[in-house]
């Protein structure tokens, strides 16, 4: 007997892994001293856990330790990486790039810029949401210091060519960022292969605790600078100043690790699940549409568009599963996904999307249940659609 509700949104957050916790309690009750207090032992001990968790997060990019700033999340990360590397460069240039199909903590931040008088390429992305190498190459110019693409879509799961875009700018001597929030523990990512300055990250993608993420910056070939977002004692080598939450460091680092060393297997595992779960919805529900590349994607995501069916309906209609619609709603109006409008979906079918996360607690037992659940909520809804009726 599968255990209800069942949790199908781990895009949007993942439940704590049992090991994390293990790893954070003693650092809230034990070691609670300020690793910025360099005068006791309390202060040596939170330190040294603060490094380990650093050189972790460092080691699963291929980078130092003394590379990683923590931040509060991949928003803030984000931010620190777009507004503090353009400050510091804003002589050199005016052109920022990103895509269509980022998560708003990038777009939105490049639209204020763009507000603010700087010029904003937007590149649009394939029928999949691939953004090209290509495409960013020739939105270059003299005038451009900073590209932000992101690694793996929050939404369609779509998983960029990141080494290869890397490489573009690293030719064009222009700075380049990647939002990795989804990717980091479930793609290989190398900052060094990939030509990667800037990474953002968070802990509660990848089973860590929320509260928690880190901004990679290059130190050499070149050295990324950047003007700290606020000032306040100088702390993460004047980037990010603020006490270090040491009890969600530890366990960022050990999300981390622990992806790392079972990102193969988990991957073939939950892929798997993903394919039966595509696999038998698709066998019993007809005018489905798949969104995202049908190959390059991440392994947990399947984003689904029902034709003659609101998501947001679908997901009232199956209450024991949770997942997320291919609509965001912004204010009281909903709106449709800027995503799966960037890749070519009309304002219907963008709104008849469900997003499936799939993850490393979700069993072969939930997915059959969700198939059945699916199956039958789309029913029910086209059973009243006069539109679906009428189709002849």
């Amino acid at each position: 007997m599968v255990a209800l509700p069942i949790y199908l949104d781990n895009h949007a957050t993942t439940r704590c892994d049992p090991r994390v916790v293990e790893a954070i309690l003693p650092y809230f009750t034990r070691v609670y001293g300020n690793s910025a207090s360099v005068s006791h032992s309390f202060g040596w001990e939170a330190e040294a856990a603060v490094e380990k968790a650093r050189d972790q997060v460092a080691g699963a990019l291929g980078a130092e330790g003394r590379e990683i700033v923590f931040t509060s999340g991949a928003t803030e990360a984000n931010n620190l990486a777009i507004k503090g590397s353009v400050a510091f460069l804003k002589k050199k240039g005016n052109h920022l790039i990103t895509s269509a199909v980022e998560h708003k903590s990038v777009l939105d931040p490049m639209k204020r810029l763009a507000r603010e008088g700087w010029d904003l390429t937007i590149v649009p992305p394939d029928e999949f949401g691939l953004v090209s190498a290509e495409s960013v190459n020739a939105a270059i110019t003299d005038q451009t210091v900073l590209v932000s693409i992101i690694a793996a879509n929050n939404e369609i799961g779509t998983i960029n060519p990141i080494g290869e875009i890397g490489r573009v700018c690293h030719d064009r001597g222009v700075v380049f960022h990647t939002d990795a929030t989804q990717a980091v523990g479930k793609v290989l990512l190398d900052v060094q292969r990939d030509r990667i300055d800037l990474l953002s990250l968070s802990a509660h993608k990848i089973y860590g605790p929320k509260g928690i993420g880190a901004l990679y910056v290059r130190r050499r070939e070149p050295q990324v600078r950047l003007v700290p977002l606020f000032d306040g004692g100088g702390h993460e080598r004047g980037m990010r100043s603020g006490t270090i939450p040491v009890p969600l460091a530890v366990g960022l680092g050990e999300a981390v690790e622990i992806a790392m060393n079972e990102r193969d297997e988990e991957a073939t595992r939950v892929g798997g699940l993903r394919e039966k779960l595509h696999r038998g919805i698709a066998e019993r529900v007809e005018q489905i549409r798949l969104n995202g590349h049908p190959k390059k994607r991440l392994p947990g995501n399947l984003n689904l568009s029902f034709a003659y069916v609101g998501g947001e309906a679908l997901m009232m209609a199956m209450r024991d599963v949770a997942v997320s619609s291919g609509s965001a709603c912004t204010s009281a109006e909903p709106e449709p996904s800027h995503v799966l409008r960037a890749i070519g979906l009309d304002e219907d079918l963008a709104r008849a999307s469900l997003r499936f996360g799939l993850g490393r607690f979700t069993t072969e037992e939930e997915i059959d249940f969700t198939v059945g659940a699916v199956s039958d909520a789309v029913a029910r809804l086209r059973s009243h659609s006069a539109i679906w009726s009428s189709r002849g």
